[in-house]
């Protein structure tokens, strides 16, 4: 979508919490690439996915400085955690202070280090898997997260759209997901593509 379209759907979206706003302030002012950032528009989609689904467990796959991680932590139910993974420990620390001020850093497990060994690492299984992460690796990053997905689990890959703008990565990635008679899939055109995956009954 081009820019004004961005403009008008955040225009009559619910605003973020100050505490967001002042998040995408900090990271434009201190981050080489903050377009990275989800933004208030997506970060509201994700949260509107969050309350609807209410799952329990959510994995996420890049944090950055955390405004998806906090967005999805807001609509948890009770008792329900995010294990979010990052390799950058300096934008994490960003994403710790704001989840901190937010009031959801107790819903947040941050995971430091190479998201693939922390993935195999885990015994649980997901409700709910958000893939914004190095975009090469996407492939694999989801075919080691669906076995570990839940009956009715749902994978929200971001930047999707990205393989219209030459995004080689993504774009093999669309077309393996769309190939895997394991799922179905619908790419959302909000911001740079959101895609979901849910695995068929």
């Amino acid at each position: 979508m081009d820019e004004s379209t961005d403009e008008y759907a955040t225009r009559f979206t619910t605003p973020p919490l100050d505490s967001l706003r002042r998040l995408g302030e900090e990271t434009e002012a201190t981050q080489d690439v903050p377009q990275m950032s989800v933004g208030a528009l997506e970060g509201a989609f994700l949260r509107f996915l969050v309350a609807m689904k209410q799952p329990r467990l959510v994995l996420e796959i890049g944090v950055f400085t955390g405004w998806s991680s906090i967005e999805m932590a807001r609509a948890l139910p009770p008792g329900g955690r995010i294990i979010a993974c990052d390799v950058n420990e300096e934008t994490t620390a960003i994403a710790r202070r704001y989840a901190a001020e937010t009031g959801v850093a107790d819903r947040i497990d941050y995971r430091v280090g190479n998201a693939f060994e922390t993935i195999q690492a885990l015994e649980e299984i997901f409700d709910l898997v958000f893939i914004d992460a190095w975009k090469p690796d996407y492939v694999d990053y989801y075919e080691a997260v669906l076995p570990k997905l839940a009956p009715g689990g749902i994978i929200l890959a971001d930047n999707t759209l990205s393989a219209l703008a030459g995004n080689e990565g993504i774009a093999t990635f669309n077309e393996h997901v769309l190939a895997d008679e394991r799922v179905e899939c619908v790419l959302v055109p909000i911001r740079d593509g959101v895609t979901l995956i849910r695995r068929r009954p």
